[in-house]
C-alpha cells in the first residue's frame, strides 16, 4: 500500500482521469474530494461491502431452472411447410 502524507488543498492523481484533492482537515476527519470519469462507480467502503453481501446473497438465490425457461426452447420452431410466401404481383 502506497501512503502519502498532504495538506489540505494538496491533490493526488491516479493515471490521468482520477483525482483526488484534500479539501479540509479538521482533528482526526479528513475531507476529500474526488474527480473520476463518468461512469466510473466510487463508493465508501462500508457501502461497498454491503453492495458486494446483497449482490452475493442474489446470486445465491437464483432459481436455475426459472432461466432456464426466460432464455426460450432450447430448439429452433419447426417451420410450417404448408405456407406458401406471399409472392408480389
Amino acid at each position: 500500500m502506497l501512503t502519502l502524507t498532504r495538506k489540505a488543498g494538496q491533490k493526488i492523481r491516479i493515471g490521468d482521469r482520477i483525482e483526488i484533492v484534500v479539501r479540509e482537515i479538521r482533528g482526526r476527519q479528513v475531507r476529500l474530494g474526488i474527480t473520476a470519469p463518468e461512469g466510473l462507480p466510487v463508493y465508501r467502503e462500508e457501502l461497498y461491502q454491503q453492495i458486494a453481501q446483497e449482490n452475493s446473497r442474489a446470486a445465491q438465490s437464483v432459481d436455475l431452472d426459472a432461466l432456464t425457461e426466460l432464455s426460450g426452447p432450447s430448439t429452433p420452431p419447426a417451420s410450417d411447410s404448408s405456407k406458401s410466401p406471399k409472392t408480389e404481383s
